[in-house]
């Protein structure tokens, strides 16, 4: 429909709609003075031609529809109306300008600025965490450095990608660009400098430290980037233009974030060696007295971790079994999710010029004034599928179009003749409800039935239109993508932990952890923020980014229990993994969780419930997955968890240091 509509006009255009509401009805010469407007709004020549005054039928208000070419800044196009109405509008009155042109400026604005405060919150609730973390102020800085290198190197290969022409970028996907890298690049410099520290306690060497940090640290963190990296580039599968945009962005963002961690962070810390954790530097441990407890660098979890340990070692069956009903529980909470779409209206949750305005046009005019529902029909059946569009309840008013889009309506200077083009000619039916509204989505289901019983061509597109097929595409995107995904993120791990089983059982661990953040999330978001619904594309994003993130903590304690099970045997090697890495990886999801909940400072309800959907999935991904469910499920399985390969106890290597838990390999 909007290829047809595009042959009706000469440009491609975006409507504003003009409402000048007055207390009482207007007079005869506050009238003329609204009418020589329509003159005024013509001479700053932004689109097509400008329809109006429409007065209302309380006489109240009037409005103007007018045009805008898709290729003038709409933020500034919208301005210039806004300042021209001003200052010849009626004193007393108020003014709007609203329709698709007035949200979309309205919506560029919500975003305007908020870059800069958006990195400063991220940072900053970084750079606390690890200060905790580490107790130390020289390395926090080192791993916010960077991170910021990071940023920057995303964000030159980005706009170099724009520029080259490869992409679209737009404030949503810049907004996520600096959380995703900043986060990602924070979390791999955590685990490199886990293992750092521990390196440090068994040599004086710094460069050797490093050398063995890196070499320890570079697969987990590979694999981990790579699969984030494969699992956002499989939104290229994606119908929809503005998911394909985010996929190769945030990918070039993980690209940088692992680039800076693997090459970066190594160099400072070769340069700084134990420097770096002043004033709790790590001192050398003789092997013969080597704890995994007071090596690890996570001062003030030791107890925690061994607590944890034993709890999984004591009763494995009861501990996964009762967090997978947690799970399953809160899971529940999506029989209440409403990712339909939402109004326009309602996403910008900020003060709106825009959403007053469709206030206005609602309180004086058809609710779907100003954005018609367009039905293209053939010339010969235009007659009859016009009297099937007006008899529709949804629908307020409809008239033929004439050339230059103005309405057949009969009255004096209107066109007498449909404007032709190709044998097709243009309806518009201005509808009840809200353009934006799921009501008016309704009502262009049943007139698309209800044309095409006439003309099996014809076509019903505009605003509504393309917000249903845009849900429906969202939809049918998180059909295909899911799978793909999964896919991708499981043939990583078995090459990762060279098994079958584990990475089974870890893929479907992230799974349920992501339908109980969603659960959790659609409760949260309908009793507690009293959001009228969802985007339909927020659950794809939410189990992109959760998923992909989640497989990472996942991936940093099976391959160091991997690691381990080689040396002590599987039940040991888990008990082990457990402990040297729970803080490191604790630390990482509340560090990914924090620079995720900055995305709430954006007053856009999409980010804002993304923002709450991926910090509280990472939180209990970390917390109850990570470190109990995956753990315990391991634990009693046994050895068999590596199926097919058997990386048991191997007698060539030398025990040096104690383990966790005194528990016998099977």
């Amino acid at each position: 429909a909007q290829d047809w509509q595009a042959k009706f006009r000469d440009s491609d255009e975006v409507p504003g709609v003009i409402v000048i509401e007055n207390g009482e009805a207007f007079t005869p010469q506050q009238l003329g003075q609204l009418a020589a407007l329509k003159t005024s709004l013509e001479d700053l020549k932004l689109g097509g031609t400008v329809i109006g005054p429409i007065p209302a039928k309380d006489a109240k208000a009037v409005q103007f529809v007018t045009p805008i070419d898709s290729s003038t800044e709409i933020k500034d196009a919208v301005k210039e109306l806004r300042d021209t109405v001003a200052e010849a509008a009626p004193e007393g009155t108020q003014i709007f300008v609203t329709g698709p042109a007035g949200l979309a400026a309205d919506l560029t604005s919500a975003f305007g600025g908020i870059d800069g405060i958006l990195l400063l919150v991220a940072l900053s609730a970084v750079f606390v965490i690890l200060l905790v973390v580490y107790r130390s102020l020289l390395l926090p800085v080192m791993v916010l450095l960077t991170s910021v290198f990071a940023l920057c190197a995303a964000i030159l290969l980005v706009f170099g990608m724009a520029k080259a022409g490869w992409i679209q970028l737009n404030g949503q996907s810049q907004g996520i660009l600096s959380i995703l890298v900043i986060g990602a690049a924070t979390d791999y410099a955590l685990l490199f400098v886990a293992r750092f520290r521990e390196a440090l306690t068994r040599t004086a060497n710094r460069t050797a430290a490093v050398l063995t940090a890196w070499k320890a640290s570079f697969e987990p963190i590979l694999a981990s980037g790579a699969t984030v990296i494969i699992a956002l580039l499989c939104l290229l599968f994606s119908d929809l233009n503005s998911n394909k945009a985010l996929g190769p962005v945030a990918a070039a963002g993980i690209l940088c974030a692992l680039f800076a961690a693997l090459t970066l962070l190594p160099a400072l810390m070769a340069l700084l060696g134990r420097a770096a954790f002043w004033p709790f530097r790590p001192k050398l441990v003789p092997a013969h007295q080597c704890e995994p407890e007071l090596v690890t660098g996570l001062e003030g979890q030791k107890g925690l971790w061994r607590s944890t340990g034993s709890l999984v070692a004591r009763r494995p069956r009861t501990v996964w079994v009762a967090s997978v009903l947690l799970l399953v529980a809160a899971a529940g909470g999506l029989l209440q999710l409403k990712a339909n779409g939402v109004p326009q209206t309602d996403v910008i949750l900020t003060a709106s010029n825009a959403v007053d305005g469709q206030d206005a046009l609602a309180r004086h005019f058809d609710a779907g004034s100003g954005s018609p529902a367009v039905v293209v029909a053939d010339r010969g059946k235009a007659t009859e599928v016009l009297d099937r569009v007006k008899a529709d309840d949804g629908v307020g008013e409809a008239y033929l179009l004439g050339p230059g889009g103005v309405p057949i309506t009969g009255a004096p200077g209107t066109p007498n003749a449909p404007d032709v083009r190709d044998g097709k000619v243009l309806i518009n039916a201005t509808l009840n409800n809200a353009a934006d509204s799921l009501e008016a989505e309704e009502t262009i289901k049943a007139l698309r039935t209800e044309v095409k019983s006439i003309d099996p061509a014809a076509l019903v597109g505009g605003v509504t239109a393309t917000a249903l097929d845009t849900n429906t595409t969202a939809k049918h995107d998180l059909a295909v993508i899911i799978p793909v995904v999964l896919a991708v993120i499981l043939f990583i791990l078995m090459l990762l932990l060279r098994s079958i089983v584990a990475p089974v059982l870890l893929v479907l661990s992230v799974v349920v952890s992501y339908a109980a953040a969603l659960g959790v999330s659609a409760f949260v978001f309908n009793n507690l923020f009293g959001f009228p619904g969802a985007d339909a594309t927020v659950p794809l994003f939410g189990f992109v980014f959760l998923v992909a993130l989640g497989v990472d903590y996942n991936i940093f304690l099976m391959s160091r229990v991997r690691e381990e099970s080689l040396k002590h045997g599987t039940r040991p090697g888990i008990l082990r993994g457990l402990g040297v890495t729970g803080g490191v990886i604790t630390s990482a999801g509340v560090v990914l969780a924090a620079t995720f909940a900055a995305l709430g400072v954006i007053p856009i309800m999409f980010l804002v419930q993304l923002a709450f959907i991926v910090a509280f999935g990472v939180l209990l991904d970390t917390v109850l997955v990570r470190s109990l469910l995956v753990p315990a499920l391991a634990y009693d399985i046994g050895a068999k968890i590596w199926w097919p390969g058997k990386p048991g106890r191997t007698p060539d290597v030398t025990r040096e240091e104690p383990l966790l838990a005194e528990t016998p390999a099977r």
